[in-house]
């Protein structure tokens, strides 16, 4: 999918707002205030910065990062998922999916009603299937899917009875998300992911955007599983992908 395609996706969903800079941070894309957006999800700076193998993906937010998570509605059907997304350049390939399947994103997720980290125990009580409230990390391969809505993304459905190139973390659903099991860490105005890599330079030469978003679980699996169904910001305003690592 070409970069025009993309920002023609998301943007009809999300309200364009100006850059400006903002002082506490330096870094890639700084974004606006909006006191429409909810302050937790409210992107005023994206970055990305590599050290040795290490990938660090931030992102700052006007206040209370991470204070929101979705209402519990008992069922999975139907559920909703907050997230922290980084889309990016790089080829889907690189973390063990098939080549350009899609859009690769690194997000930060929480959605109380189903866990999709089921080789972590997040939240140390000793089972790994109960953590799905607690943030974490994912992979996830998006791409444009009417059945999401007009110009809606969805996080790519594997067809029954396909054996496509997953990651060894792959959670056994069945679309292209991965639990790799890199802890967030938050603070009151920020996120940030540790994330390595054995090629480095995969992401030193990948551009990026920030999103926060919410996500619809649907009612059966392929219609599809999981939907964006509720974009609240974007870091550049217009999805145009301008941040630029170490940069």
């Amino acid at each position: 999918m070409s970069k025009l395609s993309l920002i023609a996706t998301l943007v009809v969903a999300s309200t364009a707002l100006p850059a400006c800079a903002h002082q506490p941070h330096s870094g890639d894309i700084q974004s606006a205030k909006n006191a429409e957006t909810i302050a937790p999800f409210d992107i005023i700076h994206t970055k990305i910065t590599t050290e040795g193998n290490v990938a660090t993906f931030h992102m700052a937010v006007s206040d209370q990062a991470g204070t929101n998570k979705p209402t519990p509605t008992g069922q999975l059907a139907g559920s909703h998922v907050f997230s922290y997304v980084w889309p990016t350049t790089i080829d889907s390939y690189e973390v063990g999916f098939e080549k350009k399947a899609g859009i690769l994103a690194l997000a930060v997720t929480a959605h109380p009603d189903f866990d999709d980290t089921p080789l972590y125990d997040e939240n140390g009580d000793g089972s790994t299937t109960n953590d799905g409230n607690v943030w974490h990390s994912h992979w996830v391969v998006l791409q444009p899917n009417a059945q999401c809505g007009e110009g809606a993304l969805g996080v790519v459905d594997i067809p029954e009875g396909a054996k496509p190139r997953l990651p060894k973390t792959w959670p056994g659903l069945p679309i292209l998300l991965d639990s790799p099991g890199w802890n967030p860490t938050f603070d009151s105005d920020g996120v940030q992911v540790r994330v390595p890599f054995e090629e480095i330079g995969v992401v030193k030469n990948a551009s990026f955007d920030g999103v926060t978003a919410g996500l619809r679980v649907n009612q059966s699996v392929h219609a599809p599983l999981l939907c964006v169904v509720d974009v609240m910001d974007i870091a550049s305003g217009d999805l145009s992908l301008p941040g630029k690592v170490n940069e």
